[in-house]
């Protein structure tokens, strides 16, 4: 019977290190930036599945014990703040970000950046509908950001040249 269920040492075990691993990761989710959860790069959502791999996996792994889970834990997020961190770098901001791309300017949709981007015209109109708009004649620019927002700038809102400086 104890093969079916398993021990009740083991199903205990399972128990503790399924808590352990999850204060660890909410103690290291708590103490990293707010970035990490708020918006999700590359990075950060690659940083975000292997936590939640490493706490979904481990406890049931009869081959890990909780300091190894912990420690891997550990270096994935601290791989991900020194990531974060990195982008503060131009070079490695290239690597890492995506570049923000001009979808709509005056009005006009601009296909190749639509294209770049990975977004067909009835994508931009859906998200375009979403942010109010019913008329692409009343649009400044569209700009589609680099964790995957789209920001409208509408033609009577005046646009500061820094916010439009990197497209």
């Amino acid at each position: 019977m104890s093969k079916v269920f398993g021990s009740p040492y083991d199903v205990w075990w399972v128990v503790a290190k399924t808590l352990l691993l999850y204060a660890t990761a909410v103690a290291c989710f708590r103490v990293s930036e707010r970035r990490t959860l708020a918006e999700m790069s590359a990075f950060d959502f690659v940083a975000a599945v292997a936590a939640g791999a490493i706490v979904g996996r481990v406890p049931n792994a009869h081959d890990a014990g909780y300091l190894a889970g912990a420690a891997t834990l550990i270096a994935v997020l601290l791989a991900h703040r020194l990531t974060a961190r990195l982008r503060f770098r131009p070079l490695f901001a290239k690597l890492i970000d995506h570049p923000p791309r001009l979808l709509v300017a005056d009005g006009k949709v601009l296909d190749d950046e639509l294209r770049r981007a990975g977004l067909t015209r009835h994508d931009l109109y859906g998200l375009l509908r979403q942010h109010g708009v019913d008329e692409l004649g009343s649009v400044r620019f569209v700009v589609f950001e680099q964790r995957g927002q789209v920001s409208v700038v509408r033609r009577s809102a005046a646009a500061d040249a820094d916010l439009l400086r990197d497209l």
